[in-house]
């Protein structure tokens, strides 16, 4: 492969980009058998409420996984502008397969410190305070329900023998992994510096990108 010398591609970009395709490989190769019938019904009723006879651990972690693509829009959207690939349809495939799109996003964008113009409504929901105490609350929610509802011994036994709940809680501790990626160019933008016990602080799975998103300063207008 020849690289431009005015685009080297970056120890980090080969990182990430050697993460996605072991996950890939992972994910169909080596998990857990898959039991296509059992794994379908399973996303049905789970998506539509339909959750009686359901692990609440399963419950949890399955609406956790529609609140990780809601935390990486209140960064995405603001980092993809101005870059070549279009954030919107990174974020949107998040919803379906998570960290499998996530990935893809953060080999092929640039650092993007700045914020050009003056955000717009969209931009503004996505940054806004109330959207992350929203999906603040709504994780605490779910992790106490799925917490204290939950069957532990059955969900060890799920994720050692369905190839569905192995990959997603993978999936889910993946995503946790690699919001720092993100973090500095997001800080920069609103014209601050991220101190240490910040990039440590979304080391937290979950709970530490939400507290972040629930404290950061607004964008920098740059008009």
């Amino acid at each position: 492969m020849i690289v431009s010398s005015q685009n080297p591609v970056k120890t980090s970009q080969i990182a990430l980009a050697m993460v996605w395709l072991t996950f890939v490989i992972y994910a169909f190769f080596l998990a857990p058998p898959d039991q296509p019938e059992i794994t379908f019904n399973l996303i049905k009723n789970l998506s539509v409420g339909n959750w009686e006879g359901i692990n609440p651990l399963i419950i949890s972690l399955f609406n956790l996984m529609g609140i990780w693509p809601l935390i990486y829009c209140c960064v995405i959207f603001a980092d993809g502008q101005g870059q070549k690939n279009p954030a919107w349809l990174f974020a949107i495939a998040s919803f379906a397969v998570g960290a499998f799109a996530i990935l893809p996003y953060l080999v092929w964008r640039k650092p993007n410190p700045e914020f050009s113009g003056v955000p717009n409504l969209f931009i503004r929901i996505w940054d806004s305070k109330f959207t992350a105490i929203v999906l603040m609350v709504g994780a605490i929610v779910l992790v106490f329900y799925g917490i204290t509802q939950g069957d532990w011994r059955d969900f060890i036994y799920q994720w050692q023998n369905s190839r569905f709940i192995h990959v997603m809680s993978l999936d889910f501790c993946l995503l946790s992994v690699l919001f720092p990626a993100l973090l500095g160019d997001d800080i920069a933008r609103r014209g601050n510096q991220a101190p240490t016990w910040l990039w440590l602080v979304t080391l937290i799975p979950l709970f530490g990108p939400l507290l972040y998103l629930c404290v950061r300063s607004p964008l920098c207008d740059r008009a």
